[in-house]
């Protein structure tokens, strides 16, 4: 494995410990600052607000810079804001702190994305991308359990120390194993922003959005889901969320390996496919606890080896505007986080039980499925055209 390659994973690390970790330290952080769990949850809001308007501006902002000169300034950024939130002396300095730290997110796997891809061996493109994000699943089958556990028995505090301390790691590994890579092309503003008025372009974006959408009317409502319908102790669920996590790390380098070997837009249909038939399990048999841990690695592993492809395809797509582009995926990320969330909760609301966001899943996945259909039926009509 390249040595950059493990540069671009540490700063996914970093970032999947800041992002997941809050859901777990809620309640520690509530009591310290004397404010609600509510109020506190708010906290992982402004970091998603962080991440959507981050992606393209900061991106948009470098776009001329040579791509280790932007991974650096990034990096910093990860690091100094995060840091910030050690010190944070009351709730509106950690809000602060948490928008800020959300900033560099999409544009750091948005422009990693693009140089994993340039620095892979030929053909295996969407395996260097998958390498990057890896971190991302360390992050959430080892980094969020242990600083969960630090921020309960200790103080929260303490787990962002560790999370600057890793920012800082990325840092440094990016500045002695990236290579100088040239800068692209002199674009515009007006340049970049091109590409987005192509069907293409939204197409992708919405696949993410709806399609990534299913998996968060799982992951939003899982502990309630273990506990009242399949019936695990408070206890237990820390531990099966551990499953979720190997699942989600096998998963990410099985869709980087289906990418490459067909096409990120068949990998696409056919995971989003799959994750609506598991989807469709999670719902009917949650109440057998057995079934329910092999779906929580199952689900887990889908819904991660849908994003090296995803990732893949907006990068083909966009040609001469990848950078954008890629960060502007990390944005539908989060856009689908807040959409099943929502959407998932919508049952509950009515009185259906835990389980049944689920089957909301099952339905974004699908419009997910179709969105793919109409893009790669708009891809081919293309080169029908050029052939002709």
């Amino acid at each position: 494995m390249k040595k950059s390659l493990i540069a671009l994973s540490l700063g996914g690390l970093t970032i999947g410990i800041t992002e997941f970790v809050m859901m777990g330290l809620l309640p520690d952080i509530a009591s310290d600052l004397k404010i609600t769990i509510p109020v506190a949850g708010y906290l992982i809001s402004a970091y998603a607000l962080g991440v959507v308007i981050g992606a393209p501006l900061l991106v948009i902002i470098a776009r001329n810079y040579p791509p280790k000169k932007i991974l650096l300034i990034l990096a910093a950024m990860l690091t100094f804001f995060n840091a910030l939130s050690i010190i944070a002396p009351n709730y509106e300095f950690l809000f602060a702190s948490r928008f800020l730290s959300g900033l560099p997110h999409g544009a750091f796997f948005g422009v990693g994305a693009v140089v994993a891809s340039s620095l892979a061996d030929k053909g295996k493109e969407a395996q260097a991308i998958s390498i990057m994000f890896s971190g991302l699943t360390i992050a959430n089958l080892a980094g969020v359990p242990i600083g969960t556990y630090i921020g309960h028995h200790y103080t929260w505090r303490y787990t962002f120390i560790i999370i600057a301390i890793v920012g800082f790691l990325t840092f440094v590994s990016l500045y002695f194993w990236m290579p100088n890579l040239k800068a692209g092309a002199k674009e515009t503003i007006k340049s970049q922003l091109q590409f987005f008025k192509q069907t293409e372009a939204w197409l992708i974006i919405s696949i993410t959005a709806f399609g990534c959408g299913g998996l968060f009317c799982w992951i939003s409502y899982i502990a309630p889901l273990l506990t009242d319908v399949s019936k695990f102790s408070a206890e237990d669920v820390p531990y099966i969320l551990i499953l979720a996590g190997l699942g989600m790390v096998f998963g990410n380098f099985i869709g980087g390996k289906l990418a490459d070997r067909f096409s990120p837009a068949k990998t696409i249909i056919l995971l989003l496919f799959i994750m609506a038939l598991d989807l469709l399990l999670v719902y009917f048999f949650s109440s057998s606890q057995y079934v329910t841990l092999a779906l929580v690695f199952s689900t887990g592993c889908i819904s991660f080896a849908i994003v090296a492809p995803i990732q893949m395809l907006m990068i083909q797509t966009a040609v001469g505007a990848e950078m954008i582009a890629s960060a502007a995926i990390q944005a539908a990320f989060n856009v689908g986080n807040a959409l099943g969330a929502f959407l998932g909760g919508l049952p509950l609301v009515l009185g259906f039980s835990y389980a049944s966001p689920n089957l909301i899943g099952v339905g974004m996945s699908l419009v997910g499925v179709l969105i793919a259909f109409v893009f790669l039926q708009r891809k081919r009509s293309v080169l029908k055209l050029q052939a002709v």
